[in-house]
């Protein structure tokens, strides 16, 4: 097997397995904490460290990583997974609020870590193999990270419902302390770590392309995580009086059908002279997925209630799909954008937008649906959609 290969199916094995556990984190807790009677607003609190830090870790751990290594960063954020995992199994008398939110900063430290250090390490490996084995290449590390997201979204309801809250999180972080073993082992020593150290002032981006798409993609995330993270599952229990396990299949087949769209998503944008995606791409699905949330709205106030469930379910999954593929665009997007000798400092600030976007999203899912409900959540959803692709319309049309 030729040995770049061989490096792009390590990372991605430990890329799945984090995943798997961290989706499986994000479901327990919100499961585990609403079923002792917390509200929305109380949950989307638990994470709010989760997303800040993460916020923070991607800002530095693009520079962390040109200073120690892509696989170096990989390590720390899967063992720090195991830490945040055994941190949460003490006596249910010590779960107080700070004490999870401490649990959650540093899974989100290790989430990023660990996600930055993969996507940089595809555009090292996929340098010299053209714009379409990088658009292929990432598309399948993230298509398939997100449906073992969302398997990890049906484990962690299962494993709740079937072993308790802290026999759930001993068995997710055997599994990931096993997986951190292998890659010191097996992960190629120094990766990433280019010859000339960066100046920490370094972690700020002056290209105009990689500034405009993280604006983009914190407003894109920020759209779905207003709805997706709070605010549907809890709807789902206390509007729709679904059980622990039928919230995470279905949050689990979202994620499932997201991650599948994800990978064969080039051959969805593909246009009739096979050129890989590019500005256009970006405003046209951005546009297109701008008006799903609305019509959501619109059928569920326009049908009588017993059609609400149906309506709503088939439009988050139609928006999945359309949200899947404005996602790839912007993947394969900031990894065409970003310089070979500056890889992991970009990747790592756009990602730190996507974080803050993911953290306003999280925050405003427990506002908004707290005090006005799920139809408010999916308004200001298109609203910050609306955003991303107007931000987009300035991009760059080919890599500078």
């Amino acid at each position: 097997m030729p040995h770049h290969l061989y490096q792009y199916l390590i990372i991605t094995i430990n890329y799945w397995i984090f995943t798997v556990t961290d989706g499986a984190l994000r479901m327990l807790i919100v499961l585990y904490f609403h079923s002792l009677g917390y509200n929305a607003l109380a949950i989307a609190m638990l994470f709010l460290f989760y997303e800040l830090f993460g916020v923070i870790t991607n800002l530095v751990g693009g520079w962390l990583a040109a200073l120690i290594g892509l696989n170096r960063t990989m390590q720390i954020g899967t063992f720090l997974q195991v830490i945040a995992l055994i941190m949460l199994t003490v006596d249910p008398n010590w779960l107080s609020t700070g004490y999870v939110m401490a649990a959650q900063a540093l899974s989100g430290i290790a989430k990023d870590l660990n996600k930055m250090s993969a996507k940089s390490s595809i555009k090292l490996l996929t340098d010299k193999r053209g714009s379409n084995k990088l658009y292929q290449w990432v598309t399948v590390l993230t298509g398939s990270k997100n449906a073992l997201k969302g398997i990890g979204f049906f484990v962690g309801s299962l494993l709740l419902a079937w072993f308790g809250f802290q026999q759930a999180l001993l068995m997710l972080a055997a599994s990931i302390f096993i997986t951190f073993i292998a890659t010191l082992i097996l992960l190629k020593k120094n990766l990433g770590k280019p010859s000339i150290k960066p100046k920490f002032h370094h972690i700020f981006s002056k290209s105009k392309s990689i500034n405009l798409l993280s604006a983009a993609r914190l407003f894109l995330f920020g759209a779905r995580d207003i709805w997706f993270v709070i605010a549907l599952p809890v709807f789902m229990q206390a509007s729709l009086h679904w059980s622990h396990t039928e919230v995470g299949s279905f949050m689990a087949f979202w994620i499932i059908g997201y991650g599948v769209v994800q990978s064969i998503s080039p051959l969805i944008t593909r246009n009739k002279h096979d050129n890989p995606p590019d500005r256009t791409t970006a405003v046209n699905w951005a546009l297109l997925l701008t008006f799903i949330p609305l019509m959501i709205v619109w059928g569920m106030n326009l049908f009588p209630e017993a059609y609400i469930q149906i309506i709503l379910l088939i439009g988050l999954l139609l928006f999945g799909v359309v949200f899947a593929i404005n996602s790839a665009v912007h993947s394969f997007l900031i990894l065409e954008f970003s310089k070979h000798d500056r890889v992991s400092l970009d990747v790592g600030f756009y990602y730190m937008a996507n974080a803050l976007g993911r953290l306003i999203g999280t925050v405003l899912s427990g506002v908004i649906f707290q005090y006005y409900g799920l139809l408010y959540c999916l308004i200001i959803s298109s609203v910050f959609i609306l955003t991303a692709s107007i931000i987009s319309m300035w991009l760059p049309p080919k890599k500078l």
